[in-house]
């Protein structure tokens, strides 16, 4: 047990609970102990927000403990059952590095450099190199093969991301890759907090007696880089950049291009000495016109007459120079195909998109792609889907503005973006089939069930705008989330590309479409761009002026899993007063219900009482032929759950406990409502411990749990036993 007469103590347990508030079960225990803190406290406290405001606030319940036996015991009960430590198993050892390039020659200098980096004597400074060089010149393969070899240093693994996305809007930002990196040292993912700063004060942590290489590939701000950096001595950070990042500290490694005989050993490795010496005769044309490009040797080497003799490029640029070459010697489908799939920086690329912007069936676009792999102007992707490299896309771009002309490159874009927002669409209907739906792309599938099915072309045809192929049929609601996960960066882009060619239902529709991935992946700081867009566009959206609200939400839902809470609270107070403007209760209802679990959260319990009481007003205010109706009885049950919780973190337990049983009679009476019936059983438990009646707690503990494990639900058990853990009497 924790002692609750200790400032680190107590600072260690705040910090313990605010960490693990992405989980319900985390987000549970952190309402409850801000009732516990305001009991000790003697007034409402805000949640703490970082690690100086928790340490302040220890101070102060220690004080007021050392004064109040009773003080004393409340809280060293509910730190009695303090969250696990969530560093994970150290067996499990990431290996996320990819394989790298096949031949390499040269660049002695730039891995001797690395290695006097990354092996220097241990002094307290981050051990972190930047990469970097023009495009093309091979940084990201050298850092790959420096990770290769060394890999053996690194005993407790590799951490690798790759910071390249579609747009500036859409690059992942430290707060994601802390995330995506907290997941892959195997903490829970209902572990992960969701502040940033907690993220990066547990990455280190993590890390802090470890033996680990971290490489970041194709960053581009220090904004990204900085909140990863460590000063642990067994920790060597590798950037890869085109140029130093302003603003970060570190060590400098230019790749310059190779030189000829760098070049040509290249060429021999790739294709043989056999070809190199038929081309003697073009060979200095080669090597001229690749400039020691790594990339724009690769890409010359499977045509050396042909690269030869290729026009150049203006500008001189050796990557373009090839790449131009290659593309002249497309046939005409391939070189249509390449230059409309450029027509955005997507992520990653599908078939099912690439067909609708060429007005093409599937199949062909599938080939055409790997045809276009073939010859190097498309790198494939780990997941089987492909991606340009920078400086192909532009010279894609250029090509398709060139010849195809503004108009058609315009409508080219719009199909594939309205195959996305289709494909997001159906896929999220089929995720979260019950929750009410806005726009005609949902009106459809709310006509034909749950699983999307339509007419759509199975995968044979033009899938055009639909999203069929892609979307399918899912054998679940998880496939449906799985397949969301999987194009969630993509689709992001394709709102931001909606709005920029002024299409708001697209934009907001598209938004609304990320609803699935915010509730059941937790990617919230994917989905914020998009979602951002949807606030902008909502008041051009003209299909229904419920839009706005819906925006609003959606948006301060996912700044709340990101601990954005002041703009979580503005966007949540424009719900309201869209909702209102549309009148739309049940909207408006919503929008209020949420601000008061936001205030939960924060433990502004006085606050969020009033949001739930003035939601509940709302709620009775709706008339038989309302939009919503049907869902007012088990709406007003929630509201009534939600203002026994405000009411318990007042300290008005009665109050409180005749709440939660008005909830928990409705629920117990709907068959359907097992789950909900065991939050409100787990909310009597909290409440009667708070109160100091565990022996009234045990038994309400016993009947959720028995409602939980009908439904396998493992975390909220974990949980429950804590609790009952909690109600044995202890001394402080």
């Amino acid at each position: 047990m924790l002692d609750p007469l200790s400032v680190s103590a107590v600072t260690t347990f705040l910090g313990s609970v605010g960490a693990g508030a992405a989980g319900e079960s985390g987000r549970r225990l952190c309402e409850a102990v801000g009732g516990v803190v305001a009991r000790v406290a003697g007034r409402e406290v805000t949640a703490p927000a970082d690690a100086a405001a928790r340490e302040a606030l220890a101070a102060v319940l220690v004080d007021q403990a050392r004064s109040d036996p009773e003080r004393a015991r409340a809280l060293g009960t509910w730190m009695s059952g303090a969250p696990a430590d969530p560093r994970p198993d150290r067996r499990h050892v990431p290996h996320t590095l990819p394989a790298s390039v096949r031949f390499f020659t040269d660049r002695k200098g730039p891995l001797a450099a690395l290695d006097r980096e990354a092996f220097r004597k241990p002094d307290g400074r981050p051990r972190i190199a930047v990469l970097y060089g023009p495009e093309g010149v091979g940084t990201s393969a050298l850092a790959l093969h420096w990770g290769g070899l060394q890999a053996h240093r690194y005993p407790d693994g590799t951490l690798y991301a790759d910071l390249r996305a579609g747009s500036t809007s859409t690059a992942p930002t430290a707060t994601a890759l802390l995330r995506h990196f907290l997941l892959k040292l195997h903490v829970p993912q209902e572990r992960v907090p969701p502040a940033a700063q907690d993220r990066a004060e547990l990455f280190r942590a993590l890390l802090a007696d470890r033996r680990l290489l971290v490489v970041l590939d194709h960053a581009r701000t220090a904004a990204q880089v900085v909140p990863l950096v460590t000063a642990a001595p067994g920790v060597f950070t590798l950037v890869v950049a085109r140029r130093p990042l302003t603003g970060l500290d570190a060590r400098p490694v230019l790749v310059d291009p190779l030189g000829d005989k760098d070049a040509k050993r290249l060429l021999v490795d790739l294709v043989g000495k056999q070809a190199v010496a038929a081309a003697r005769a073009t060979l200095p044309s080669v090597l001229e016109r690749c400039a020691g490009s790594p990339f724009a040797l690769r890409a010359a080497a499977t045509d050396l007459a042909g690269a030869a003799t290729a026009p150049p490029a203006a500008g001189g640029d050796p990557v373009r120079t090839v790449v131009d070459g290659l593309y002249r010697r497309l046939a005409a489908p391939a070189a249509r195909v390449y230059r409309l799939a450029a027509l955005r920086a997507w992520p990653a690329l599908d078939p099912g998109p690439v067909a609708a912007a060429a007005g093409i069936g599937e199949p062909e676009a599938r080939d055409l792609l790997a045809e276009l792999a073939q010859h190097g102007l498309l790198e494939p992707a780990p997941d089987g889907r492909y991606r340009f490299r920078p400086a192909v896309r532009a010279h894609a771009a250029d090509a398709a503005a060139r010849e195809d002309g503004v108009a058609a490159c315009a409508a080219a874009l719009r199909r594939a973006v309205e195959w996305y927002v289709s494909f997001a669409v159906r896929a999220d209907h089929a995720a979260l089939p019950q929750r009410w739906h806005i726009g005609p792309r949902y009106d459809r599938y709310d006509r034909l069930g749950a699983d999307g099915v339509s007419g759509a072309d199975g995968g044979d045809g033009v899938s055009g705008a639909d999203g069929g192929a892609l979307a399918g049929r899912y054998e679940d609601e998880g496939a449906a989330i799985a397949a969301l996960t999987a194009e969630a960066d993509n689709i992001v882009e394709a709102v931001l590309a909606a709005e920029e060619f002024d299409d708001p239902a697209a934009v907001c529709e598209g938004a609304e479409a990320l609803w699935a991935l915010q509730l059941k992946a937790g990617c919230h700081d994917t989905v914020l761009p998009a979602l951002r867009a949807g606030v902008r566009a909502a008041p051009a959206y003209h299909g229904d002026p419920r839009m706005a609200g819906r925006m609003h939400t959606q948006l301060a839902l996912a700044l709340i899993e990101s601990a954005g809470y002041e703009e979580a609270g503005r966007e949540l107070a424009a719900a309201a007063r869209a909702e209102e403007t549309a009148g739309h209760l049940r909207g408006r209802a919503t929008a209020v219900e949420t601000l008061g679990l936001l205030r939960l959260r924060e433990w502004r319990f006085a606050e969020a009482l009033s949001c739930f009481e003035q939601a509940g007003l709302l709620l009775a205010r709706i008339g038989p032929d309302d939009d919503g109706r049907e869902d007012v009885p088990r709406a007003t049950a929630l509201v009534e759950r939600h203002q026994g919780r405000a009411l318990r973190g007042l300290g008005r337990f009665e109050e409180a406990r005749q709440r939660l049983d008005t909830a928990l009679a409705y629920f117990e009476r709907t068959t359907d409502e097992p789950y909900n019936a065991a939050r409100v059983l787990t909310d009597l438990a909290e409440t009667d411990l708070m109160a100091g009646d565990a022996p009234a707690a045990l038994p309400l503990i016993d009947r959720a749990a028995t409602l939980l494990g009908a439904q396998h639900a493992t975390v909220h058990l974990d949980y429950l036993a804590a609790l009952r853990l909690r109600c044995r009497p202890e001394q402080p």
